[in-house]
């Protein structure tokens, strides 16, 4: 079994036909929308197994291990979006709606078996949101954005009967990870260690560290990079400042520290990123 942790651009969207797609277990950073058009395939989510039926929506948390399982004699179709939840809430996400991203958040890995009106609208919007990632303009690239939301706020009608039936309360577990999230969010550009956040939240280190990974899937540190290459992606694109100071600000020591991680998530140097994003007019 293998595991992949992959980050790149802030969303994508992909349809495949084929008789024999070999996919491995894998996780990433990013959330994930997966529709299933036909074939005969099981889809492994941890220790479930879905058997996939046409109309079959899944949405997944991403950190959790997941892959599709299926027949090569019948052809399997699906589509995929990936999306980066911090470009979503930070760019997106309207002020005047609730956190779209909540069924996500709450329900982390969840089947919907759309039927009729919910199947068509979401094959018809999942078709043109491919269109416009096609097209690569900076046009369709707000376009793309603007039917994201308008995705998410179709999924967040479907869930709502499912987020009806989360207890009102979280566990202890979930409450400290929260708090655990929120510093991170707040002090990522400074140094971060186990001992401040034992320090700050009066709790042992150890317990922290295994509750992080229990209810994220992911370490401590694994987020906090993430938060810090987020953060550096935004300023490449938004100031002219070196490299190397904004390595600094975002909270590497080093030059040689911040290269390397940023290439690891994103598959490009930081002076790649900035030219490749900057022609294409994406962020």
């Amino acid at each position: 079994m293998s595991v992949m942790y992959s980050i790149s651009t802030p969303y994508s969207i992909s349809t495949n036909a084929t008789y024999n797609a070999i996919i491995s277990y894998h996780a990433h950073l990013h959330y994930e929308i997966y529709y299933f058009h036909h074939g005969k395939a099981n889809y492994l989510i941890n220790d479930r197994v879905y058997t996939l039926e046409p109309g079959d929506l899944l949405l997944m948390h991403g950190m959790t291990l997941h892959k599709a399982h299926n027949d090569p004699k019948v052809e399997y179709k699906r589509t995929i979006i990936h999306f980066d939840p911090h470009y979503f809430s930070q760019l997106i996400q309207p002020g005047f709606a609730g956190n779209l991203l909540e069924p996500f958040l709450k329900l982390r890995n969840i089947r919907l078996q759309l039927k009729g009106s919910d199947k068509d609208e979401m094959e018809q919007t999942l078709t043109r949101l491919e269109e416009l990632y096609k097209q690569g303009t900076p046009y369709a690239h707000q376009r793309f954005q603007a039917g994201l939301l308008d995705l998410l706020l179709i999924i967040g009608e479907l869930c709502q009967n499912p987020l009806k039936d989360i207890p009102s309360f979280p566990s202890s577990k979930e409450q400290h990870t929260q708090a655990i999230i929120s510093i991170l969010e707040a002090r990522f550009k400074e140094d971060i260690n186990l001992d401040m956040l034992q320090d700050s939240l009066h709790l042992s280190k150890y317990y922290l560290a295994k509750t992080f990974k229990e209810v994220t899937g992911m370490t401590i540190f694994h987020y906090l990079m993430h938060r810090r290459i987020y953060e550096a992606k935004l300023m490449l694109l938004q100031q002219n400042a070196s490299i190397t100071d904004i390595g600094y600000e975002v909270g590497f020591k080093h030059p040689s520290h911040f290269s390397r991680s940023f290439k690891s998530h994103t598959g490009l140097t930081a002076e790649q990123y900035r030219k490749q994003h900057q022609i294409n007019g994406h962020g």
